[in-house]
């Protein structure tokens, strides 16, 4: 081999490493901040009237589905939600706020960066979680019984999850 030749692959792998030490880094950290969290597995003090929706039977080509899940802070302090996770790429979660904006998308961990939702609901507030789920996401493979989980974790380690179902068609 050339010289020029031997440079210019030991260049290409180079950067290729510091690429995948750099997502893996960063992806490790998000990861290890989220279940920082997450590990107490406490009920939250949020409550939600509904936890658990069934889309039923749902067609790959009506797109995108979604449900708005209510959840309330009943106590008489603040809580701030610090992460909102979905169980697969296939679902994003949304804080919807009082005037209306939204914050997220919210997705997986360990599939990019997850930011922090830092959503602080007062005393007697309630926010719409909007879970929006893609049947097409996983393709042709992707039809049949399907169960996604949104996780909201607040600041003192406690949880409130939110479940979708449905039957994907084609």
């Amino acid at each position: 081999m050339k010289p020029k030749t031997i440079i210019i692959t030991l260049v290409i792998v180079a950067v290729i490493g510091y690429l995948l030490v750099l997502s893996y880094k960063k992806s490790a950290s998000t990861t290890a901040s989220v279940q920082g969290v997450e590990q107490s597995g406490a009920k939250s003090l949020l409550s939600a009237p509904e936890v658990i929706y069934d889309f039923g039977t749902i067609s790959m080509k009506n797109n995108d589905v979604t449900k708005e899940f209510t959840v309330t802070n009943p106590t008489g302090e603040d809580i701030t939600v610090a992460t909102v996770l979905t169980s697969c790429m296939c679902t994003s979660a949304f804080i919807v706020e009082p005037d209306g904006t939204t914050k997220g998308p919210f997705k997986m961990p360990g599939m990019g960066y997850v930011p922090p939702a830092n959503e602080i609901i007062k005393a007697g507030e309630s926010r719409v979680i909007r879970v929006v789920y893609d049947p097409n996401a996983h393709g042709p493979a992707g039809v049949g019984a399907i169960d996604r989980f949104v996780t909201l974790t607040d600041t003192s380690g406690g949880m409130v999850q939110l479940e979708i179902k449905a039957i994907v068609t084609p």
